[in-house]
């Protein structure tokens, strides 16, 4: 619009030796801009540098040049430029990108890509066979990438509009018995009993773990504390870092029905340095992920144990369920599994009470009346405590 002087008041028109109009302003960054295409009369020129200028005061604006930049260069740098990332975080992250994501959007421009471009991408790879939790977690990376897309004003709005398409349905995990518990721990190897106890009644995940050292179990005060975690990558590189995340770092109170085990576990098969992991190869290697299936003949073992679908991580699972069966408050719950979201600890929690130590009495307690249930004997030798 221009000013009583005959002079704009924001941007300029200038007409071409072709006779088309030209517009330009000055954007957001301080730098001088066109508006990527020119026009057949100066006031259609007019109209558009009108329509920018709504777009700077309200917000809207986007950037047309970046708007051209691809989605696979754009979206490969936005996991680079994150140092925060886990490294195993970090490998995820790209192999969603090679595998889901550049292929069929890759090659387009920011700026091209609507909600019905997402939307038929997000069908294609269901159509392909991709398990609904891999689309789940691409549709939530291309929406996390797209969202700062968003904010650095190279698009106007997220594309990635599909309620729910970002849930997670996983099928219903299994759930041990107290005795099918002890069971399990009696089929594996003498170095591997005390994991199997440990990761169920302190809900640990396998990194977790995997990466105690002796002086993080106080067997004394019955706690075990969570400071770092193994992190196996693609390449077969271990890493050792902090736990998944900041609630991660925490200390577990421990049912007293397992202590004899792991003081056993200690006494016998950990060095005595503070600082030896706690659970190792049977040559005293660190313990990776194969190595402990192999060595625990896992698949075997489950099978027999009448739960053939069973996964390491279902532990964790149980624990935590039987953990949520104690009563124990949201806040406690969250605490004891490591969660800074109240998300997971909803999943477990069926009623309010109690605290850390209370979960632990009350594992000791389902323990031991599992133990009197059980004429047969099954949850073995390992179950009982004075």
């Amino acid at each position: 619009m221009a000013n009583r002087q005959g002079k704009r008041r924001f941007g300029s028109i200038r007409e071409l030796p072709s006779g088309r109009f030209q517009v330009r302003y000055l954007g957001p960054d301080g730098k001088m801009r066109s508006a990527g295409t020119t026009y057949p009369t100066k006031r259609e020129a007019e109209r558009q540098l009108s329509l920018l200028e709504a777009k700077l005061v309200t917000g809207d604006w986007t950037d047309p040049q970046r708007a051209k930049v691809k989605l696979s260069e754009y979206a490969a740098k936005w996991i680079k430029e994150r140092p925060e990332l886990r490294a195993r975080t970090v490998e995820i992250y790209a192999g969603l990108l090679r595998r889901h994501i550049a292929p069929y959007l890759g090659n387009l421009p920011l700026g091209k890509i609507d909600t019905a471009t997402v939307r038929e991408w997000r069908a294609a790879l269901i159509d392909a066979g991709v398990g609904a939790s891999e689309v789940a977690k691409a549709y939530r990376l291309l929406r996390a990438v797209l969202m700062t897309a968003t904010d650095d004003m190279i698009i106007a709005r997220n594309p990635c509009r599909i309620k729910g398409a970002g849930e997670e349905k996983p099928d219903e995990r299994p759930v041990l018995t107290v005795a099918q518990v002890f069971k399990l721990a009696e089929m594996m190897p003498e170095h591997l009993r005390a994991l199997v106890l440990l990761a169920t009644f302190a809900s640990l995940r396998w990194g977790e773990v995997v990466a105690l050292r002796r002086m993080d179990l106080d067997v004394n005060a019955g706690t075990v504390t969570v400071r770092q975690a193994q992190v196996e990558l693609d390449t077969g590189e271990l890493v050792i870092g902090p736990p998944k995340s900041r609630a991660g770092l925490r200390t577990v109170a421990l049912p007293q029905a397992i202590i004899p085990e792991l003081r056993q576990h200690l006494g016998n098969l950990t060095d005595p340095e503070p600082e030896a992991l706690i659970f190792t190869g049977k040559r005293g290697g660190v313990l990776r992920r194969a190595n402990f299936r192999r060595a625990s003949k896992w698949g075997e073992a489950v099978a027999k144990l009448g739960v053939p679908d069973l996964h390491f991580h279902d532990l964790r699972h149980t624990g935590n369920t039987f953990a949520a069966e104690s009563g124990a408050t949201l806040r406690d719950l969250m605490e004891r599994m490591g969660h800074d979201s109240v998300r997971a600890a909803l999943i477990y929690q069926h009623r309010t009470a109690g605290g850390n130590r209370a979960i632990a009495r009350a594992m000791d307690d389902k323990i031991n009346k599992a133990d009197q249930d059980d004429d047969d004997g099954a949850a073995g030798a390992l179950a009982i405590v004075g």
